[in-house]
């Protein structure tokens, strides 16, 4: 048996509660992981919430969570390249994040450079960054629009399109202008006024990227001139505009993951300011950040 938090209705932060599950051995292609942090995302909050139900196959009774690090507990008799008591950071497509011991498909080692908090905040954010900027296919010189622009994912693509030498312009909010500049990235007021205030400061974007909780799909899509590089990580009026929801490529996960840790042992990454919490407190997380009060990137601490 694990302690795990479990999605017991789709609904307010109030649904999560802190339960048992059983995790099994793990098939022939996975690891099991004895988790020490697992990270909160946003499309946690949108799963939770029922938003993203029509298209995110999440079901009551379910593990929220994306992301975690921690060390390998057993083996499958197909992985050759960890072994038990091995320190990893692993990717959930399949969610199971916020619990003690969970199966994982897809993972990379932790170096002993970095962190246990920055190893569990890093592969959703960092896997994301690293597709979606693949898959608008940046390119030098180009403009990059990215919504939520000093959030998890967005901190992690804005400094890895400007390694790839590109314009990054950042919507976000005022008293995050800063950090946006520290990044390498133009902020711009993420207000009622977005298409005014990108035109402004660079006036077209070739894409966009959006990493944003809640976002302006179709102001996005106006200022990209069509939705075909527009990309949003949560909106699920995606469809609807002609953008793209993506979600995670299995077959380009360890690449991804593999970039991203690589970026960070050397230095090359900086990581969203982070908040640890207990595991039980998952609830009061999802409220704190869906009410604006905690800014922050939130690992779990089991």
């Amino acid at each position: 048996m694990s302690k795990a938090v479990l999605l017991t209705d789709f609904g307010p932060p109030g649904v999560l509660e802190l339960g048992d599950i059983n995790i099994a051995d793990p098939g022939p292609s996975q690891i099991r992981l004895a988790v020490r942090f697992a990270g909160v995302g946003p499309t946690d909050l949108a799963i939770r919430s029922g938003h993203l139900r029509d298209v995110f196959p999440a079901s009551k009774g379910a593990v929220l969570g994306f992301e975690a690090a921690g060390v390998v507990d057993a083996i499958g008799s197909a992985v050759t390249d960890v072994s038990t008591g091995d320190e990893v950071a692993v990717l959930l497509p399949g969610l199971g994040g916020y619990a003690e011991l969970l199966l994982a498909n897809y993972w990379v080692r932790k170096p002993p450079s970095v962190g246990w908090d920055a190893a569990a905040a890093l592969p959703a954010s960092g896997e994301a960054a690293v597709r979606v900027l693949n898959l608008l296919r940046v390119a030098p010189g180009e403009t990059l629009l990215m919504l939520g622009g000093t959030g998890s994912v967005g901190t992690i693509a804005t400094q890895l399109a400007v390694a790839r030498g590109a314009r990054v312009v950042a919507a976000v909010r005022p008293e995050d202008f800063a950090v946006a500049e520290s990044l390498g990235a133009i902020p711009v007021d993420y207000g009622d006024n977005l298409a005014g205030a990108v035109r402004s400061a660079v006036g077209g974007v070739d894409a966009v990227m959006d990493a944003a909780r809640a976002s302006d799909l179709k102001t996005a899509v106006e200022l990209a001139g069509g939705p075909q590089r527009v990309i949003t990580l949560t909106n699920p009026s995606a469809e609807r505009l002609g953008a793209t929801l993506s979600g995670a490529i299995p077959a380009e996960i360890p690449a991804a993951l593999t970039k991203a840790m690589a970026q960070l042992a050397d230095g090359n990454l900086v990581l969203r300011r982070r908040t640890v919490r207990p595991l039980a407190d998952a609830a009061d997380v999802h409220s704190q950040l869906e009410a604006g009060t905690l800014r922050s990137k939130v690992l779990l601490a089991v």
